[in-house]
């Protein structure tokens, strides 16, 4: 009888070693996919229709009605952190999903009640008439709305922290046929959340618009039980990652403590002389090895061993644990320091991604929204256009873009996750001139026609809607090089014990991009109150007198300015070594 294949470092639920062809693979994968799919499903409609609701509900001004949104999607994205460190270090990922699903379902359900319950929210009132004094939610109202707002974010934020790195352990980067279903699954990870997403903007915001906002958070409470379900029903099936006793983030910080402590002292001639763990040893079974690098050398002072320059004298006291840290423990944290200011060069994106989700919305609200005579379609369905493309363009670049560019570059992946990145920078830059020229026509329009005061969706200026179609299909392009890449980059970079806190480098990315929208719309609309007849750029309730496609060109320029940083830096980066065991392997470059 054929002894079964083990897989090195993963078990199964029940802690015995894992099967290859019995846990894990692509099979297991398809599960997790399916959840990440039906959590965008849910999820999807608020981030492009929530503002409707903040306005049209709540009786929020605009740009208060667009900070709320912001800051809740950077709340989501935030709180991605706090979910990796626990499944890393406690739970687990799997673990981690299932909570972070259930606060998810609790939050819809809270969000149902509200929008059912008359006495949980303003009395109806169209915020758009001028004449009209719309009452705004407060008090226990707007509390109970925060509270389920953020329950959503936090079992949003739970499920993206955790599911992408669980659904990546199901591989094994180290058996080549494996290692290429693992890049697939991340490329699919954004197939799933698009087909989702689909979904999310053509039925839920209808159901929204239509039925009433009752009906679409209740579907998504359903939605979100109904994929958890599913997602649970693979337990037997999956591959597990051990949790380790001590956190790796723990082990960078302490990399940068003890570098500091021992920044007066100097470095070893040969590096050789570093401390590091005997590779013979039986604690050095389950460790990771890296070789020593050149790079970031003042972080090789936490490696100082107390006998190799006798610098550092014994001490009476117990051994402290923060000092000396391993070779391999430095190369981490070089590797995590490396990536920051990769890091950076992409909140600039999810910045302009924020406005295509609120004041882009706003834009439709105006437009002609006639799909026909009989038939119109819902402004914050328009970001099924780059949905749709990205859809059909995965397979595409998976299948046949990919193979045939490793053929070139012997890259597994085709090109460079840096390359990826660099395209969708540039491309969000082009995203927001094209806006910003839309802008102008769609304004022209509401002049000529002496529409300025026109109110929204009442009085729809005669341009159609589906102008803005050509800013969200450019940066539905963007989306699909930049974040996948940022992704898959992210993981395959990340320490062994920092893989759920790898992909937080995109999420708190975002966050920040999130939240730096929120501040930026603030600074611009108090720099420019005494300069605009509208009291600033994006200041009232009326778009149609306010600035926005000045605002669109400022962050096309302040984009472009981005992307040039992100090409020095993506230059100089360095990427980790891709076999652990030798190491005299060079450094990619």
């Amino acid at each position: 009888m054929e002894k079964p294949e083990l897989v090195e470092g993963k078990v199964d639920w029940k802690g015995r070693a894992a099967v290859r062809y019995k846990h894990g693979g692509t099979r297991t994968a398809l599960l997790i996919l399916v959840l990440f799919g039906f959590e965008n499903m849910a999820t999807l409609a608020l981030a492009v229709n929530l503002v409707t609701y903040f306005s049209g509900v709540m009786h929020l001004e605009l740009a208060d009605a667009a900070n709320q949104l912001t800051n809740f999607l950077g709340a989501s994205y935030i709180l991605t952190i706090l979910a990796a460190v626990l499944s890393d270090t406690c739970i687990g990922r799997f673990k981690s999903v299932l909570i972070a699903g259930c606060l998810e379902f609790a939050g819809f359900v809270a969000l149902t009640i509200q929008a059912h319950s008359p006495r949980l929210k303003p009395p109806p009132c169209n915020v758009f008439d001028p004449a009209s004094r719309c009452e705004k939610i407060g008090g226990g109202n707007a509390a109970a709305l925060y509270v389920a707002l953020y329950l959503v974010a936090a079992g949003s934020g739970g499920i993206k922290a955790a599911l992408p790195s669980h659904g990546a352990e199901q591989f094994d980067e180290k058996d080549p046929k494996e290692a290429r279903q693992m890049s697939s699954f991340f490329n699919c990870v954004l197939l799933a959340a698009c087909v989702g997403g689909g979904v999310s903007l053509t039925l839920i915001v209808r159901i929204q618009d239509s039925k009433g906002w009752d009906w679409g958070f209740g579907i998504s409470a359903i939605i979100i039980s109904l994929a958890v379900i599913i997602f649970a029903a693979g337990l037997p099936m999956y591959r597990f990652q051990v949790i380790q006793g001590t956190s790796a983030l723990i082990r960078i910080i302490q990399v940068y403590v003890v570098a500091i402590r021992n920044r007066n002292l100097h470095l070893p001639e040969d590096p050789i002389e570093l401390y590091e763990i005997d590779k013979d040893t039986e604690a050095a079974v389950e460790a990771e090895f890296l070789p020593h690098t050149d790079v970031f050398r003042r972080l090789d002072k936490a490696a100082i061993q107390p006998t190799s320059t006798g610098q550092l004298h014994d001490s009476p006291e117990a051994p402290n644990p923060w000092k000396p840290c391993r070779v391999t423990h430095v190369e981490n944290a070089k590797i995590i320091l490396g990536m920051v200011p990769i890091f950076c060069c992409t909140i600039i994106m999810t910045l302009c991604l924020a406005q295509l989700q609120t004041f882009s919305i706003h834009q439709g609200l105006t437009m002609d929204t006639s799909l026909t005579k009989s038939f119109n379609i819902p402004t914050a369905s328009l970001s099924i256009i780059p949905i749709a493309f990205i859809i059909i363009i995965i397979p595409v670049y998976d299948r046949i873009f990919v193979p045939f560019a490793r053929k070139i570059t012997g890259i597994p992946t085709g090109i460079t996750h840096l390359q990826r990145v660099g395209v969708g920078l540039i491309l969000s830059s082009i995203s927001m001139a094209v806006a910003a020229i839309l802008e102008v026509k769609r304004k022209g329009v509401a002049r000529e026609h002496n529409m300025l005061d026109a109110i929204p969706v009442l009085q729809p200026l005669p341009i159609s809607t589906f102008w803005l179609s050509f800013q969200y299909f450019i940066f539905g392009i963007a989306d699909l090089f930049t974040y996948v890449g940022l992704l898959e980059f992210f993981y395959s970079e990340a320490p062994k014990g920092l893989k759920s806190i790898s992909s937080c480098f995109l999420w708190s990315s975002m966050a920040l991009g999130y939240f730096f929208s929120t501040i930026l719309v603030k600074i611009v609309n108090g720099a420019t109150k005494n300069v605009t007849r509208s009291g600033g750029w994006l200041a009232g309730n009326n778009i149609n007198r306010n600035h926005l496609n000045l605002f669109y060109w400022l962050l096309s320029i302040l984009s472009l300015i981005n992307f040039i940083i992100y090409l020095f830096v993506a230059k100089r980066y360095k990427y980790r070594p891709q076999n652990l065991v030798d190491s005299n392997e060079k450094i990619k470059a």
